[in-house]
């Protein structure tokens, strides 16, 4: 393993569990531990627990640090009440998607901010244009994020930190272990019910272990980054990187349901209402293959005539439906809504495939 990548205060947990590690966004990640599959079905029918320590944390607080946000993030974090949660994006001046992130309001003028690993830097610093101390941001690289996600997730985090009883979806609360203060929050990127805690690193090992020990009897799997790409596919969740990108705009992403036009000035808004006016020319859309075929990113997608029509995004087998599912953007939108049937392109053979709207499994009740 490279020697310069950054590393989680639970990498030496994760070798003791024999975890196969891997590279991404510059840290040193577990990509699986017993095998994507048995992670996978772990979170669909019982528990998974993931290390997303490589997530970035940036703390947003003071009496201006609302304004500061409604300017960079496209939701309204005015309507946000304390203890929610809300999904939005930053947007490069010409629309293009920089990061999407969630927001917690942790308190009525403290938020934290959760952006990808690979744009924490580029989140940070769009944030810290304005220098003030009515809004301080500051980067905390010493908070750990576990994520507990699956049907049984609550049973096993709820004894730990009775608050969760309390919380429904896309929400948060400060609770403690061992007398020190943890975020926990009522979110996650599977598409089942579960919990995403963020807590100091003085004491993150001691709760993995609480948890894992705790977890075994429910069915608890300890599960890597492969598991938690099948899963977000199967939710149709995009991933920074591969679906959006500073090359992509919310209105294509079909992400215009996250970004609030009328709460007034904000970072890209000028842009994405020309945009809006001029119409998209494609639209990320759900695949989902009628064949044995397996799509992955960069395959040409081809319409009922054969001519090309854009290219997947992201593709793996699903586990749940036993068929391959991929995310693609393609032009023009209005033709290739779902109901529609186009092939794909998987290494030289084509296989038809539907236009679905997401997800492509059902979710579960959170």
């Amino acid at each position: 393993m490279d020697a310069d990548l950054q590393q989680t205060p639970l990498q030496a947990e994760h070798e003791a569990l024999g975890a196969k590690m891997g590279e991404f966004a510059g840290w040193s990640m577990p990509i699986e531990y017993a095998g994507v599959l048995t992670e996978h079905r772990a979170v669909r029918e019982a528990a998974g627990m993931f290390d997303l320590t490589h997530l970035g944390k940036i703390e947003v607080a003071g009496p201006a640090a609302l304004d500061r946000l409604r300017r960079v993030v496209t939701g309204d974090l005015a309507v946000l009440p304390v203890g929610g949660a809300q999904y939005g994006m930053v947007l490069t001046e010409d629309g293009g998607i920089v990061d999407d992130l969630i927001t917690y309001r942790a308190a009525e003028d403290r938020f934290l901010v959760v952006p990808n690993a690979a744009n924490t830097e580029s989140v940070l610093a769009i944030l810290s244009e304005e220098v003030s101390a009515r809004a301080a941001v500051d980067h905390r690289p010493d908070l750990v994020t576990i994520a507990v996600q699956g049907p049984r997730s609550l049973d096993l985090v709820t004894p730990v930190f009775p608050e969760v009883e309390g919380l429904t979806y896309m929400t948060c609360v400060d609770s403690s272990f061992r007398d020190v203060v943890v975020l926990v929050a009522r979110t996650g990127y599977t598409g089942e019910r579960g919990v995403e805690l963020f807590v100091p690193d003085a004491v993150a090992r001691a709760m993995w272990r609480d948890l894992l020990k705790r977890g075994g009897p429910l069915g608890l799997e300890p599960a890597g980054l492969g598991a938690r790409d099948t899963l977000r596919l199967e939710m149709g969740y995009p991933l920074h990187g591969n679906d959006i990108s500073p090359d992509r705009t919310p209105l294509e992403a079909g992400l215009s349901w996250a970004v609030a036009f009328d709460k007034g000035d904000f970072r890209g808004r000028e842009a994405l209402l020309r945009r809006r006016e001029e119409g998209v020319p494609a639209r990320l859309r759900a695949l989902r293959m009628a064949g044995r075929l397996i799509p992955r990113a960069h395959y040409p997608v081809f319409d009922e005539r054969g001519d090309p029509i854009g290219e997947t995004t992201s593709g793996t087998f699903s586990p749940t439906l036993r068929e391959g599912i991929a995310l693609a953007y393609l032009s023009p939108p209005d033709r290739h809504a779902p109901g529609a049937t186009v092939e794909v392109d998987v290494r030289g053979r084509r296989g038809p495939a539907e236009v679905v709207k997401p997800p492509f499994v059902e979710r579960s009740p959170r």
